[in-house]
């Protein structure tokens, strides 16, 4: 399965693929060495995933796109923007834009991910998974085996030991933000094994643009 992993981060979410051809797109050059240091076979674009997905989206048969979910939260909103001084900022609105173009436009299965908002979705989500909100064209079940920890008191330890990384040695500011941004490896591959459920239930594969 030819995978395209958008707004790839250090690869949370990609960690337990196997059998997979991924190109990852990320924009922070860090991140993208991080992510090309921990899977070497995978192609790591530094590039805007954005316009990537743009000029690219007919190339894949599964695409994954995680967009800054900052914008969107609902701990941003109601913690710290209400009682902690941070200042407001517009919606992200690339989140809409992403999952309203695979819709009209893409062949391939396609997953979008974010958190739960501080408003009421504008695209009513198809799946909800812990505190992830899922569009796709493909059926995502529930997972109610899948662990989760509290994101909003995870610490550095215990987030790298559920992810499976350590980034010690980074020189890196922001170690526990990076790592609360990532999806769960197993979360990753169950979002996975459905679309791969939903490819062997359709008799064959979508066709891909060539």
């Amino acid at each position: 399965m030819k995978i395209l992993n958008l707004y790839a981060g250090i690869g949370g979410n990609r960690k337990s693929w196997t059998a997979v051809s991924v190109t990852a797109v990320e924009l922070d050059p860090l991140l993208a060495a991080i992510y090309a240091q921990r899977f070497p076979d995978d192609t790591v674009i530094v590039a805007d995933a954005h316009q990537y997905l743009l000029d690219h989206f007919n190339e894949f048969d599964f695409i994954w796109s995680s967009p800054p979910c900052q914008s969107h939260s609902s701990f941003r909103h109601n913690i710290c923007v209400r009682f902690r001084g941070t200042v407001p900022v517009y919606p992200d609105m690339r989140l809409y834009q992403e999952i309203l173009f695979l819709k009209h436009n893409a062949l391939c299965f396609w997953a979008v991910e974010n958190v739960k908002p501080y408003y009421k979705p504008l695209i009513e989500p198809d799946a909800v998974l812990h505190r992830h909100l899922f569009w796709s064209n493909f059926t995502i079940h529930a997972a109610d085996a899948l662990s989760e920890i509290k994101i909003r008191y995870a610490q550095i330890p215990e987030l790298e030991k559920v992810l499976g990384f350590s980034l010690k040695e980074f020189k890196l500011k922001n170690r526990r933000q990076i790592l609360r941004n990532c999806v769960s490896p197993q979360l990753g591959l169950h979002i996975l094994k459905m679309a791969k459920a939903a490819d062997a239930g359709s008799g064959n594969r979508l066709a891909v643009k060539q």
